[in-house]
């Protein structure tokens, strides 16, 4: 009998499936393999993903096949001889982009680059700046104020003092929410004050590097006592922009993307020193932020260099 179930967890060729709230350990039929072609490498399975399996006897599975996914968080792994898409995470609803205050320091490139693969691969994202305890509050709204001027959510919490815990609780009620973000950042932290049934592994940033280190090395989704599911994902350190090409970055930056039809030239490439160019206008009239623009500028030159990586 063919049973429906989502994908929590995978680790040495056994799929974690949930079936309404039971928990049956799976493996994928070998005909799966057929449905990528070879030109194609990528994850067969992911964790998200809503998949058709059949219950044995003994209690286990073997999956049959996996439904379309309304959406995927994609990385090209590097190190290996041939490109490799990595699915992270599929049929999301919403996905937080985790950075920290201070202890490490935010690096707003990544995020722009985190918001450019959320626009691409069109996954709600909501930017969620933890360890706000530790720093200048005024400050630091103020360094993040220009993603809310462009229309991104943008929370604030404290796992130290739980400042934004109820809040961000009520957002992940009834969905399913992934956390990304750059290790150290306190992504366990805040999913243990979420749901303490689930005791996650924490460890403290390095005083010597102000780097985070590792404490997530499984991804993993977890069904959430208040309802819904939430991924922990590993610390990222690398997030390459793959299928995307220089000319069409500017439709993932909503303030520039407006102003993409006033340009002189329909093949403006928007630097400095393009004639005619309206974003280059408005970032001299202040309309779209020096930071942002630079940012545009640095991502389309590495994807014109064929290095999209942080």
């Amino acid at each position: 009998m063919i049973q429906q179930g989502r994908i929590l967890r995978y680790q040495s060729g056994f799929y974690t499936v949930d079936h309404d709230g039971k928990i049956v350990t799976c493996k994928a039929r070998g005909r799966l393999k057929l449905q990528t072609p070879d030109s194609i490498q990528t994850d067969l399975i992911a964790i998200g993903d809503q998949v058709e399996f059949s219950l044995l006897p003994d209690g286990s599975g073997i999956i049959e096949n996996v439904l379309p996914r309304k959406n995927q968080l994609i990385r090209m792994v590097s190190g290996v001889k041939y490109e490799y898409r990595q699915i992270l995470i599929s049929n999301l609803d919403q996905i937080f982009l985790v950075f920290a205050a201070a202890f490490p320091a935010p690096k707003l490139g990544m995020l722009d680059r985190f918001l450019v693969i959320c626009e691409k691969q069109e996954i709600h994202p909501v930017i969620l700046v933890n360890k706000i305890d530790l720093v200048d509050e005024a400050e630091t709204k103020a360094i993040f104020k220009i993603y809310s001027e462009i229309g991104y959510e943008v929370l604030y919490t404290s796992a130290t003092n739980r400042r934004g815990i109820k809040e961000l609780q009520e957002k992940l009620t009834g969905r399913v929410s992934g956390f990304v973000g750059p290790s150290g950042v306190g992504k366990s932290s805040l999913i243990n004050l979420i749901d303490p049934t689930l005791d996650l592994k924490v460890a403290d940033v390095s005083e010597y590097t102000s780097k985070g280190r590792h404490t997530t090395v499984v991804r993993e989704m977890f069904p959430l006592v208040c309802g819904g599911y939430l991924a922990d994902l590993p610390g990222l350190k690398t997030l390459a922009l793959w299928d995307i090409e220089p000319e069409e970055l500017d439709g993932y930056f909503p303030e520039i993307r407006p102003l993409v039809a006033k340009c002189t030239f329909s093949d403006c490439t928007h630097n400095e020193n393009e004639v005619g160019c309206a974003i280059h206008q408005a970032v001299i009239d202040g309309k779209v932020s020096q930071e942002r623009y630079q940012s545009y500028l640095r991502i389309r030159f590495g994807l014109s260099e064929n290095n999209p990586s942080f």
